[in-house]
């Protein structure tokens, strides 16, 4: 990251999960409610499993904000998790080991085989606590005190689902405009821009679960309203691209990402793979194509910034037979742990991935019009849009 930082930590059945966040510039407004909006989108979603009935993630601002303004200073977020009291024996920071709940067959497909190998445990419960995509509760939250700064300079962030298992709503929705498809999605269990099809994907979700299957899929994030030049070609880790396809690859189950066609562009002659140029007087340059989805060279050009990325189904299986796995100790092949679990959670991962593009920009947009003063900035960005419109 450049100006803008952040750490998270807890475990999944810990007190808590915590952030904090440093770079945010003063005078910003924020609030817990704001907040929580965002961390209620998360836990929504046709296919999720019994932890959300028992989790209502709600924000507490530690440190950083006064009077609904941040500071300047660095910003503490917490999230207790409603679970912990039935896991303070088997979670407690101090004593001894109770046994209770240990996990020795790694599951294919997470962190727990390799985990437990690099840090040495014997109990994978260590290793599935952090891993767990309930770290991405603090990352939402990070994200959306991000998000915040890009509406306040007009950039809007937004996501739906583009498919799930083998159902794809990809066809139906070529030519729909993007805000169009993220209000549609607001109003689907799944997320799809087409909520009249929600039964066919409620039909797949259930039947999986009836096998104790799970399901991937593929969900795309944007950002309207992002003033070119955000990002750099002169060095390798300052390309937008690159921090972006980062961002998503770091959540967890994400297999794929890929910038506006992407792999589609691949397929093609060069001649239909690049966005022509053009200007217009009180409009400045543009294109009436996006297939570079809004970055070009490392840095954003002005068009909207659209990510796709892949979600490979969930490891745990609820399966009578479940993958095949190997007890740690014992050496002895064992149907791998079976551990509370989704169905699926790519409506979920969207949100996830709004927050990590919500962070990467406002990242890239301290980087260029930093300042202490959130005023000061919104004043430097209202001027390099009326110097970008009249280059």
């Amino acid at each position: 990251m450049g100006r803008l930082r952040f750490l998270n930590a807890g475990e999944s059945h810990g007190p808590a999960l915590t952030a904090i966040i440093e770079g945010i510039p003063s005078n910003l407004e924020i609030s817990s409610d704001y907040i929580n909006r965002q961390l209620e989108r998360r836990q929504q979603g046709y296919g999720r499993g019994g932890r959300m009935k028992i989790e209502k993630d709600r924000v507490d601002i530690l440190s950083g904000v006064r009077f609904g303004r941040t500071l300047g200073s660095p910003i503490t977020l917490m999230i207790k998790n409603r679970d912990w009291e039935n896991w303070t024996d088997v979670m407690a920071v101090e004593g001894e080991p109770t046994g209770k709940r240990e996990i020795t067959s790694p599951r294919p497909g997470h962190a727990d085989l390799v985990g437990g190998i690099k840090y040495g445990f014997e109990d994978l419960r260590n290793v599935l606590e952090r891993a767990s995509a309930r770290e991405t509760t603090t990352r939402v939250a990070v994200g959306a005190v991000c998000r915040k700064m890009l509406e306040d300079l007009g950039i809007k962030i937004g996501s739906y689902v583009v498919s799930i298992g083998e159902l794809s709503i990809e066809e139906l929705i070529v030519g729909v405009p993007l805000e169009e498809r993220f209000e549609k999605a607001e109003k689907s269990v799944v997320r799809i821009p087409v909520p009249e099809e929600d039964d066919k994907f409620k039909k797949l979700i259930d039947m999986a679960k009836q096998e104790g299957e799970s399901l991937g899929g593929v969900f795309e994030v944007f950002a309207i309203g992002v003033p070119p030049g955000l990002g750099s070609y002169v060095q390798w880790d300052r390309r937008i691209d690159g921090k972006i396809a980062q961002a998503f690859m770091s959540i967890q189950a994400i297999k794929g990402v890929e910038m506006g066609e992407g792999f589609r562009l691949a397929q093609k002659f060069g001649s239909q793979a690049h966005d022509e140029i053009f200007w217009e007087k009180g409009r400045g340059f543009y294109h009436r194509t996006n297939r570079a989805g809004g970055v070009e060279g490392g840095m954003t050009n002005g068009e909207p910034v659209i990510v796709r990325a892949a979600m490979k189904p969930i490891p745990t299986l609820m399966r009578k037979k479940s993958l095949q796995s190997v007890n740690i100790k014992t050496k002895q092949p064992f149907d791998a742990a079976k551990e509370r679990s989704d169905v699926t959670a790519v409506p979920a991962a969207a949100v996830v991935g709004e927050a990590m593009l919500s962070i990467v920009l406002a990242d890239a947009l301290l980087e260029k019009f930093g300042s202490d003063n959130w005023e000061e900035i919104k004043g430097r960005v209202e001027e390099y849009r009326k110097y970008v419109m009249e280059f």
